[in-house]
């Protein structure tokens, strides 16, 4: 049976054909975040602790950490990622118990961050490019650490799926070279925008199925990038990851945290009662309003795709007696959303 574990100090996850889908949090990353990456350049982890906090209360699995932060006064990443990755590795755990994803594409920063790292991480990532695999595998290799494989290389992203495949079929033979199991190799089979490609869901759903029954091995993506460009991101999100759950698919690097209402989005809503003729009373609690009008809770909460998820496991059969959809729909989070019944330790869920 093909089962990736991962493990923290205290708590185990699973990655698995037959385990809830494992939600491994996206957003302790800077990419694209100027506001996270001027704050960690300059020492300030106070939105990595709050990201941490909100996605573990939210339902996360696994926390991928990311440091990939350009500095103004040094642009060397070789220098300036591996401290920072430690430190901010160190911050999260402070925090949350859930097992780690190292992400990061300086081999330096990885092996720095695996002498901070408690339990067992996964490492993000290697593709089939020869230099990346001579200097990723090895040292997975040495650890006895499970990697995502993804299934681009020199080339490029090969819009062909038969492509993408001996890509991944490339990695898990090198990695068997420095006595990696398939079953520890997760691989990314590229998610297209389906926006650019109109077959992109058609073919990673295909690929996932060879991936899964010739390969044998687990699968993760960044499951945004299907909708990437469209309007109403969440609706095409919440298809595709019960899709690709069916088709295979046993994780997925997301945001479990549904964005919350700030000061803005309350302004323009209590504008547009106004004009019904609808009065708020300014002492209003809008923690409890903004849910009853539409809006997503003034706090973090579980985000749409994360339930979704949730009840694809228990259409799935993995989530026996629907024990975690119930408690997702009754109990609330830290994070102040409904939802909840966060099961950690041998099963997963999504």
């Amino acid at each position: 049976m093909t089962r990736t574990v991962l493990e923290s100090k205290t708590k185990t996850a699973l990655i698995g054909f037959d385990a809830p889908f494992c939600v491994i949090g996206e957003r302790i990353n800077p990419t694209g975040r100027k506001k996270l990456a001027a704050e960690m350049e300059a020492g300030d982890f106070s939105t990595v602790i709050k990201d941490a906090i909100e996605q573990t209360a939210a339902g996360a699995d696994v926390l991928d950490v990311n440091a990939g932060v350009v500095f103004n006064s040094n642009p060397d990443p070789n220098q300036t990622e591996p401290p920072l990755l430690v430190e901010t590795i160190k911050r999260v755990q402070e925090v949350s118990d859930l097992p780690i994803c190292i992400d990061s594409s300086v081999t330096g920063a990885i092996e720095a961050a695996l002498e901070v790292v408690e339990g067992r991480p996964l490492i993000n990532s290697t593709t089939g490019e020869e230099e990346k695999l001579e200097a990723i595998l090895p040292l997975c290799g040495k650890h006895k650490l499970p990697v995502v494989a993804i299934s681009n290389d020199e080339s490029g992203i090969s819009e062909d799926p038969d492509v993408r495949f001996a890509v991944a079929k490339k990695i898990v033979e090198h990695a068997a070279d420095y006595g990696i199991p398939a079953h520890d190799i997760v691989v990314d089979p590229l998610v297209m925008p389906i926006g650019a490609m109109a077959t992109a869901g058609q073919q990673v759903f295909a690929l996932l199925k060879r991936l899964r029954e010739e390969l044998k091995v687990n699968t993760t993506c960044g499951a945004s990038n299907i909708s990437f460009g469209l309007p109403n991101r969440h609706g095409i999100n919440n298809a595709f990851l019960p899709m690709a759950i069916q088709a295979g698919m046993t994780s997925a690097i997301m945001n479990p945290v549904q964005l919350p209402s700030g000061p803005k989005k309350i302004a323009e809503k209590t504008e547009q009662l106004a004009a019904l003729g609808i009065t708020i009373p300014e002492d209003a609690d809008w923690s409890k309003l903004a849910p009853a009008l539409g809006m997503a809770p003034t706090k973090g909460s579980p985000s749409k795709e994360l339930e979704a998820i949730r009840a694809a496991n228990f259409l799935m059969n993995n989530d026996e007696h629907g024990a975690a959809w119930i408690a997702f729909n009754k109990a609330p989070t830290e994070a102040g959303g409904e939802g909840g019944g966060r099961r950690r330790g041998g099963r997963r869920r999504g």
